[in-house]
Parts: structure tokens; C-alpha cells; sequence
């Protein structure tokens, strides 16, 4: 195989480009629909209840089928379980465009959820593949960015919906995703994991052959591997009663229109991610190089600054110092975008490193979908979301200190 890790090679670089664009379809997709609320419901005369089921379903197909799509990544290529994955969700975009009842839409979105569930883990492994120390967090942060455009821009489904009608944009962006995965197929190569210190010798990976059940047994023997899959559950939870609720607090607190609402709460926390991928990616790998605890430190330091602005934001009248602290808590959560799988590299076996983000992945977003029903249940019962924000920023900041008690294993 070609090695593409020379210091003067532009590939590595190359295939977070061609990710980035997947990162993008991977969140524009599946929030398209959720800014054609109006049309999809007067034409298959839905409920909220039943519209909200069309995300619902998704979103538990995509976190149990997570752990799997990593294994995947892991036991038969990076590259594979990719394009597999880019061309199933493309295809599945193109189909809801034609569907004729709420049942088979509804179908539809649970295959949506089992194909993304196999994309991030495999291409955060790919980036963590080629990208050694000095580059990592900024790669990967870098294509996390992407995420961040798909989730901001998903909004324009609702402009699309008025000019050609819903269907249309799920036609467009469908047809672009399968003719972009045949360029994936060509593009892509898989590259060699690289050898961390202190990882067993490469024999020991022939010898062994990955299976479901060894992968999650040496997973979960690491103590640190733990603590962070408690971490990310809380920001899972934290992430997701933003992205539920936000607008709605936005609106009710600071009185603002349902359209200004819905600009501010994907704009301005967007705005502080992306900022935090670049910064914190660049500031985690200049220091990682005197210490090998920078990329963890790094997350520390975001969610210690961070989280008490979430409490800010919930307890402030004034919209301009809501503003400012949406998007600091923006750029915490750029610090960890951009340095968790990174640290994941230090702590578990390279071998099952996409199996181990696949399954921070499951926890976070069915544990995050759980609060996001329970942030209405305590709504119904007239507590309101800044009490609840308050809690999750506390919440929050005490998850993030735990973890000081990871342990590095290498350097990364």
C-alpha cells in the first residue's frame, strides 16, 4: 500500500476534505425534515405527536445500531463501512422524496438512522488513522465543523419547501449523496493504523482476530474508558436538551418570534463550535508535544469555562449576554469535538477505537433523546427551562471534572 503519512503529502489532509462534505450530508439529511414540519404534516395529515415520532425513530436506530457500525469500522476497513454507509442514508434521502404514507416515511427514517450510525466512528478512525500527533485534534475538529454547517444550514429545508415543495430538497441532496459516494469509492484508501506508544506489537493483531464481545470486553476493562463514557452521557444529555428545547426557551424567555428563535438557537452555538474545533484542535496539538494530558486538559478547560455560561445564558433577561454565552458554551463544546476521539487513542487499544466511539455514540444519544422527553414532561409540569438549563450546566461542569481521573496510556 502507498504510504500516504509522509511529511510532504497532502492526502491526509485530502481525506478530511472529502469528509468534511460527508459530515455536512450526514446532519444536513437527517435535520432536513425537521424545518418542513408544515408541509409533511398537511399532506399526510399528521399529529406532533406522530411528526415528532419521524425523529424519534431515528434517533434509536441510530444510537443502538452505533457499537456495530464501529465494530464494523474496526473488523473489515474504515474505507468500506464508509461508502457502505453514505450510499444506504443518500439512497434513503432520495427514497423519502417519493414516499406516499406516513408508514413507509416513517420506515424510511429508521433505515436513515442504521446507515448513519456507521459513518462518524468509521471516519473519526480514518482522520485518527492518518493523522498522527502534531495534526489530530485539528483534523478532526476540522471535520467536525461539518457537522456543524449541516446541522446550522439543515434550516434551509424550510426556503426549499416553499419554492419547490418538500419533497424536492430530499430528491436533490439524496441524488448527491449516492454520486458523491461512487467518488468516495475511488478517493478514499485505507491506511495502516499507526502505532501508539505503548500499543501491543502488530502480531498480536493477526494472532487475534476482532470480535463483538472481545472488542467490548477490552473496552470496558479500562477504568478511564468508563469515565468518559459517563462524561459524554451527561454531555449527551446537555447537547440535546439544547437542540430540543433551545428555540423554545429562546422564544419564551427573551421573547423573540418563532423565526428568530430558530436562527439564534442553531446560529450562535454553531458559531462558537466551529471557532472551538479550530482553536481548540491547533491549542491541544502544540501542546500536546510537552504533555501528553493537553488534549484532555483542553476539554477541562472548555467545559470549566463553558458550563457556566449555560447557567448565564438560563438566568440572564438581557439577550446580548445570552448571546455570548451561547457561544462560549459553543466553543466548550469545540474543545471537546475536536480532542475526544484523539483521547480515546490514549486510553484504549487502537484496535477498537471505533467500536469505542461507536458506543459513546449509543449511550449519549439514547441517553440525550430520554431528557429531550423528560425536558417536556418537566415543562408540562410548569418548571421552566431555565431551571432546567441551570441543573445541566451544574451537571455539566461536574461530569467535566471527573475527568481529571483519566489516564493517559500514551501519546497521541
Amino acid at each position: 500500500m502507498t504510504n500516504f503519512k509522509t511529511s510532504g503529502s497532502y492526502y491526509p489532509w485530502i481525506i478530511v476534505g472529502l469528509l468534511w462534505v460527508v459530515a455536512f450530508l450526514n446532519y444536513f439529511d437527517r435535520i432536513l425534515i425537521t424545518s418542513m414540519r408544515d408541509p409533511i404534516i398537511g399532506e399526510f395529515h399528521l399529529n406532533d405527536a406522530q411528526f415528532g415520532l419521524l425523529t424519534s425513530a431515528f434517533l434509536w436506530s441510530y444510537g443502538i445500531l452505533s457499537p456495530l457500525g464501529g465494530f464494523f469500522a474496526d473488523k473489515y476497513g474504515r474505507k468500506a463501512v464508509i461508502v457502505f454507509s453514505v450510499s444506504v442514508w443518500s439512497a434513503v434521502t432520495l427514497w423519502t422524496g417519493f414516499v406516499s404514507s406516513f408508514n413507509e416515511m416513517l420506515a424510511a427514517r429508521v433505515v436513515m438512522g442504521i446507515s448513519e450510525a456507521c459513518y462518524i466512528p468509521a471516519a473519526l478512525a480514518l482522520i485518527i488513522d492518518y493523522h498522527r500527533g502534531r495534526t489530530r485534534s485539528l483534523a478532526t475538529g476540522l471535520h467536525m465543523s461539518g457537522l456543524y454547517a449541516g446541522l446550522a444550514l439543515g434550516g434551509l429545508g424550510g426556503y426549499i419547501a416553499e419554492l419547490w415543495g418538500w419533497r424536492h430538497g430530499f430528491r436533490v441532496f439524496g441524488l448527491f449523496g449516492i454520486l458523491y459516494a461512487v467518488v468516495l469509492l475511488f478517493l478514499l484508501k485505507n491506511s495502516k493504523p499507526v502505532q501508539e506508544d505503548g500499543d501491543q506489537p502488530d502480531i498480536l493483531v493477526v494472532e487475534k482476530p476482532l470480535n463483538l464481545f472481545h472488542s467490548f470486553k477490552m473496552l470496558f476493562s479500562e477504568s478511564s474508558f468508563r469515565i468518559v463514557l459517563l462524561y459524554f452521557c451527561a454531555l449527551g444529555m446537555v447537547n440535546w436538551l439544547l437542540y430540543g428545547w433551545l428555540p423554545t426557551f429562546l422564544k419564551e424567555h427573551f421573547s423573540l418570534s418563532l423565526g428568530q428563535a430558530g436562527i439564534a438557537a442553531t446560529g450562535y452555538v454553531q458559531i462558537g463550535s466551529f471557532i472551538g474545533v479550530v482553536c481548540g484542535g491547533l491549542l491541544a496539538d502544540r501542546w500536546s508535544r510537552s504533555n501528553p494530558k493537553a488534549r484532555l486538559y483542553v476539554i477541562i478547560i472548555g467545559f470549566t469555562l463553558g458550563a457556566p455560561f449555560l447557567f448565564l445564558m438560563s438566568s440572564t433577561s438581557v439577550f446580548a449576554i445570552g448571546i455570548m454565552a451561547m457561544i462560549i458554551y459553543g466553543l466548550a463544546r469545540g474543545f471537546n469535538d475536536a480532542n475526544l476521539m484523539p483521547i480515546l487513542c490514549q486510553i484504549v487499544d487502537n484496535r477498537y477505537i471505533a467500536t469505542g466511539y461507536g458506543f459513546l455514540n449509543f449511550l449519549s444519544t439514547i441517553v440525550g433523546g430520554i431528557m429531550v422527553l423528560i425536558g417536556g414532561i418537566l415543562k408540562d409540569a410548569h418548571i421552566d427551562l431555565s431551571v432546567i438549563y441551570q441543573v445541566s450546566a451544574v451537571l455539566m461542569l461536574l461530569a467535566t471534572w471527573s475527568l481529571f481521573a483519566v489516564k493517559i496510556k500514551r501519546t497521541a
